[in-house]
């Protein structure tokens, strides 16, 4: 039965429902000793002798309590009385991302604004020894401070969070384990191929749900669809989502490119740490400023002339290479036609993984480029018609990107992600 309004649980009176679920009710209460709103996450008693229902209860109260993140709902306190137990969040004012994502796809710098927010706070949580499992627009809450994550109650824990008491007031402890191999935890249509196979879990599973967030964020479309369970779990193991430039031609083709790897099948082909994302967000939301990306998307049309979406993906796919120093690009003679035609192409490097952000020589003679296993990349050089790669990085720490050569050919210029210095030098090209 739902708390009525007055109802006291220790020093929290009820005021008002919030929602309900399966899980129990939220409710908006106030600390009369602190004189403050807060929301409180009730677990009936008709679900307080359900095991599973408890673990989930007690594994977010564990879960938050080891967290402290702006961008993490806070845990305030834990209790129980009169056969309830409950849970004291900090309140929140606004609506979740679910909600907003029914009016259309977002604006590309709120986009990357929240996409960076969030992938701090997993960032946090996973070095913490969280995994999140069930990230999804509804648990997340759109503030005017920004992003707050929301709902641990499928987490993954390890470390010593994992049998710590969260406090005085902790809930009992129940034996029975629901994280283990071949359990199925999870929202059906966010869930990673290794999450839908029963599989082991870790922070490469949020990213993949990360990933299908963000895609969904751009384009207003969910990333993976059917028209059944079993069509939806189909495409999520074995088919890939529209390029997310196809649905919104003004995206920058490197989140195009971010997103794409958060998703693959392989978890080890995904970006393997949350605080990667976040710096490859900042450095995509930097680009598209500096390109003058066109901040606010609009859903691609169903039956858009193909010249038009050739011309504005060609633009988007420019402006980009522009922010990463290839002023060049943009100094070339103009098209006089509304339809661009490319010449014949040619493949120039056949490395293992991937091999990203091409940079020719200014007598064209040379190309310098990054590849290796996303968050292992180092950074080559290949002479045109030449089969044989020299790898520059070898003894260089860290993992680096984007390079790009001095006007004379001698030098190359690159980022090395896990440097201290970020962009280092190499002062002489073989």
């Amino acid at each position: 039965m739902p708390l009525s309004l007055g109802t006291r649980l220790g020093p929290y009176e009820i005021l008002a429902p919030l929602g309900a679920g399966g899980m129990g009710e939220v409710y908006r209460a106030k600390d009369t000793r602190l004189d403050r709103t807060v929301a409180i996450k009730v677990l009936p008693a008709h679900l307080a002798t359900n095991v599973e229902s408890r673990q989930r209860f007690e594994r977010e109260a564990r879960a938050v309590s080891s967290l402290s993140h702006p961008h993490i709902c806070t845990l305030h306190d834990v209790g129980h009385q009169d056969g309830i137990d409950f849970l004291v969040m900090e309140y929140l004012e606004g609506e979740t991302l679910a909600a907003r994502l029914k009016k259309g796809p977002m604006p590309l710098v709120q986009v990357l604004r929240y996409a960076i927010e969030i992938a701090d706070a997993l960032d946090q949580a996973h070095h913490k020894g969280v995994f999140h499992r069930d990230l999804k627009p509804g648990n997340v809450m759109l503030t005017k401070a920004g992003t707050k994550l929301l709902d641990f109650g499928l987490a993954k824990l390890r470390g010593p969070q994992a049998s710590a008491v969260v406090g005085a007031s902790a809930l009992p402890t129940v034996a029975e384990e629901l994280t283990g191999k071949g359990t199925i935890l999870g929202t059906l249509q966010y869930m990673a191929p290794e999450q839908l196979e029963g599989q082991e879990t870790d922070a490469r599973t949020d990213i993949f749900a990360f990933g299908s967030v963000l895609y969904e964020m751009a384009t207003g479309r969910k990333a993976f669809e059917g028209n059944t369970q079993a069509s939806l779990i189909a495409a999520i193991l074995e088919h890939e989502p529209p390029p997310l430039v196809s649905l919104q031609p003004v995206a920058p083709p490197a989140l195009d490119h971010l997103v794409r790897v958060c998703m693959a099948k392989d978890p080890d082909e995904r970006w393997q740490a949350a605080g990667d994302l976040k710096r490859e967000l900042k450095w995509i939301a930097d680009s598209s400023s500096q390109a003058g990306v066109e901040a606010v998307t609009r859903p691609a049309r169903a039956k858009r002339p193909v010249k038009r979406t050739a011309v504005a993906v060609t633009l988007a796919a420019v402006l980009a290479l522009a922010a990463l120093g290839g002023y060049w690009l943009l100094r070339q003679p103009r098209a006089t036609s509304s339809q661009v035609k490319l010449g014949r192409t040619t493949q120039i490097t056949f490395d293992p993984g991937l091999a990203l952000d091409p940079a020719l020589s200014p007598d064209g003679k040379l190309v310098a480029y990054a590849a290796g296993p996303m968050g292992q990349t180092h950074i080559y050089v290949r002479q045109l018609g030449e089969a044989r790669s020299i790898l520059l990085t070898q003894d260089v720490p860290g993992y680096h990107r984007w390079p790009q050569w001095s006007p004379d050919g001698s030098r190359i210029a690159f980022f090395s992600v896990n440097s201290r210095t970020g962009v280092r030098m190499i002062s002489s090209v073989p």
